[in-house]
């Protein structure tokens, strides 16, 4: 009888170019966005279906590490712990601006930072007068404050075919700060009854962090128990766990030395990225998008004041927040707008700006914790989200057209002089 063929995994497992090419795919901001899309949009669909009593029981399971004092549901699984590796790849993007990027300076740091402050501070005041007036709860004052970088990032780069890359620099730096302002948010305003002594064990564990990356000492064994020491003192120290990872990302060390091919920093980033936008947050989407959306729900999200004051925030505070601070910047300070980019390329990115997707569900979660005005603010979020993102994509589109046309000008131009277009789209050639 002639032996049976061994049984192989479900479509196998993946060689590695195919791996690599998968990492470098959710490496790119349009790949890791889209990833991000279908997750939200399977927990909308999920949750309601005949199946959302499955998704609910899924999302409410719990499963823990007694001995690190961890009894969590998947959900808070997915916000305070897989959340975190996306944390850490945002402090490892922020130490590199601050390190190596656009904010070393004060100069050329001061219009963005500027436009993320106001783009912070005019939602979360938008938010506060709505339902002041409408005799709502301001608990949720800070969840239309946060842009979320991976769909902002996305939508651009769908769209970016002849836009300047100043653009897309300006909306890193301005979702940098703006991210690092979420993260003190949390920390400072969404905290439990604090347990010293572990936060002062988590403290230690930084120190030591950072002493291991001054000694240059190398081997994820020294750093992967560190970090997950690190998180779970925070986690009960009543400071929320994610604020760990950017904690150590900010450690990381972001200039290489001679010897090094990359810096510890760069070489994390490069390692984790995939995971973060392949695994992380998708699985954070996926178990805090699944709201409802029947007539019911959807009224309430348009005449509750806390949904309505999120609404408000993420699409006309953004909007007013980051297009008003960077003018009043550019006028009454020294700080200049890149002379690549005009006021039509800042409304539209103040627009973008209004997508407040994963960072804003967070602070929603916290801010409204299992009750039934947490989820109307969930959906606000969406809806939010997806009007900014609309309304985004027609300011781009036609300044991509505009950008398209003056570079076809360009072009003409050149070949009427005899310059190769080459030339042309690379600089050299000129007088």
């Amino acid at each position: 009888m002639a032996a049976t063929p061994p049984r192989t995994p479900f479509l196998g497992l993946l060689s590695w170019p195919e791996r690599q090419a998968v990492a470098r795919a959710l490496r790119t901001e349009t790949v890791g966005g889209l990833v991000l899309l279908a997750a939200a949009v399977v927990a909308l669909v999920w949750a309601n279906t005949p199946l959302s009593g499955a998704y609910t029981t899924i999302r409410d399971f719990h499963f823990g590490i007694p001995a690190l004092g961890l009894d969590l549901s998947v959900g808070h699984w997915t916000s305070d712990g897989l959340l975190t590796v996306f944390f850490l790849v945002a402090g490892i993007e922020l130490k590199r601006e601050l390190v190596v990027g656009s904010l070393r300076t004060p100069a050329t740091a001061a219009l963005p930072v500027i436009a993320a402050v106001c783009g912070m501070a005019v939602p979360a005041a938008f938010y506060a007068l709505t339902v002041t007036v409408g005799g709502g709860s301001t608990d949720g004052w800070a969840v239309p404050m946060a842009t979320d970088i991976a769909f902002a990032l996305a939508v651009l780069a769908v769209i970016s075919t002849h836009l300047p890359t100043a653009l897309r620099a300006f909306l890193l730096t301005l979702a940098v700060v703006d991210d690092l302002g979420a993260i003190l948010i949390i920390a400072v305003f969404f905290t439990s009854e604090l347990n010293y002594w572990a936060l002062a064990g988590a403290f230690a564990g930084l120190v030591v962090f950072y002493v291991l990356q001054r000694r240059r000492v190398r081997g994820w064994w020294w750093y992967v128990p560190l970090g997950v020491a690190i998180w779970a003192l925070l986690y009960n120290g009543g400071i929320h766990a994610t604020v760990a990872g950017v904690a150590m990302g900010l450690i990381l060390r972001t200039v290489r030395d001679e010897e090094e091919e990359e810096a510890p920093a760069e070489r994390t980033s490069h390692l984790l990225h995939p995971f973060s936008a392949g695994v992380c947050v998708p699985l954070f989407a996926l178990f805090a998008a699944g709201v409802s959306v029947s007539g019911d729900a959807l009224g309430k999200v348009f005449t509750t004041p806390e949904p309505l004051g999120v609404i408000a925030g993420l699409v006309a505070g953004k909007i007013i927040g980051i297009f008003a601070g960077t003018y009043l910047a550019a006028r009454f300070t020294r700080a200049r707008l890149n002379p690549d980019l005009a006021w039509a390329d800042v409304l539209a990115l103040a627009t973008l700006a209004g997508i407040g997707f994963t960072v804003a569900l967070l602070i929603g979660e916290l801010a409204f914790p299992g009750t039934a005005v947490g989820e109307h603010v969930k959906a606000a979020v969406l809806i939010a989200s997806l009007t900014a993102a609309l309304l985004a994509t027609l300011l781009l589109r036609r300044r991509n057209a505009v950008y398209r046309r003056l570079y076809e000008e360009e072009n003409l131009d050149a070949d009427a002089d005899g310059i190769p277009d080459i030339y042309q789209r690379t600089g050299a050639g000129g007088t």
